[in-house]
């Protein structure tokens, strides 16, 4: 049990450590969202803001964009794997009398600590879209940020697993990121889209991230514009999202630890 922690605790603390230290990840990881901000709440303002009854498109959108923060910081666990393995680290601490499953979960921790600190980043500019925050909704978003970092960078560790190159691991996270954001409802409400769409988004377990900090951020007006994601007519509780995201989350952890143990 103390080599589990152990190992969870060093691959953690590593993680971190590597996002605080390096600041141009740190500066693209918040100008990144904020320049979709600007540019598709500007632009789409006139066309999506008639979908979002009545509750101002930005104000919409910036639930969404912590979301994809997060989302992209946990899916960046994959390419730590393949960038410890390349530099060496992977071998030396696979040889260490660390468990493997703790490392795969340290892994997934580092992953939802970077996606804490990208969202407490973000929730700075609260009050310049006209958002009011109070201690407990940060209370509450924390473990959502926690459950979606934990779920996502499951995901991205089992990559990592069959992949063995950081461009090709980078290459395929790029590709896995535009269809989980832009069908996860960031830009525009999931029932309202057509058909063959709204059933991709609702399959979306990214689709409930968002919504779960949407109703956080944005209360009453989400469910007052009837904005909530509705599964055969029964609108979603954040408690719910939450488990959704929190089941998938602990079936990718899991086999990505089945795949690390057998593959490395």
């Amino acid at each position: 049990m103390i080599e589990f922690y152990r190992g969870v605790w060093v691959v953690a603390y590593r993680d971190l450590l590597r996002f605080l230290r390096d600041r141009s990840r740190i500066a693209a990881s918040v100008i990144f969202p904020l320049l979709f901000l600007a540019i598709f709440g500007a632009g789409f303002t006139n066309v999506v803001g008639t979908m979002t009854g009545g509750v101002d498109l930005i104000q919409f959108m910036y639930p969404g964009l912590i979301a994809m923060a997060i989302v992209t910081g946990a899916l960046s666990a994959g390419i730590s794997v393949v960038t410890d393995r390349e530099e060496g680290f992977l071998r030396e601490i696979l040889v260490a009398p660390l468990s493997r499953t703790g490392i795969v979960i340290g892994k997934a921790a580092g992953a939802a600590g970077v996606g804490v600190v990208q969202m407490a980043m973000l929730l700075i500019i609260a009050p310049l879209v006209g958002i009011t925050l109070d201690g407990i909704a940060l209370v509450r978003l924390v473990p959502i940020a926690l459950v979606l970092s934990f779920g996502v960078s499951g995901l991205g560790i089992l990559l990592s697993s069959f992949i063995r190159s950081q461009q090709g691991v980078q290459m395929l996270i790029q590709l896995l990121v535009f269809p989980l954001v832009f069908l996860a409802g960031v830009f525009f409400p999931v029932d309202s889209v057509p058909m063959w769409m709204e059933v991709l988004s609702k399959t979306n377990p990214v689709t409930y991230g968002v919504d779960a900090i949407r109703q956080v951020l944005l209360g009453s007006e989400t469910t007052a514009a009837g904005l909530g994601v509705t599964v055969f007519g029964h609108t979603m509780t954040v408690g719910q999202e939450v488990m959704i995201v929190g089941g998938l989350g602990v079936l990718l952890l899991s086999a990505a630890v089945w795949r690390f143990v057998r593959s490395e």
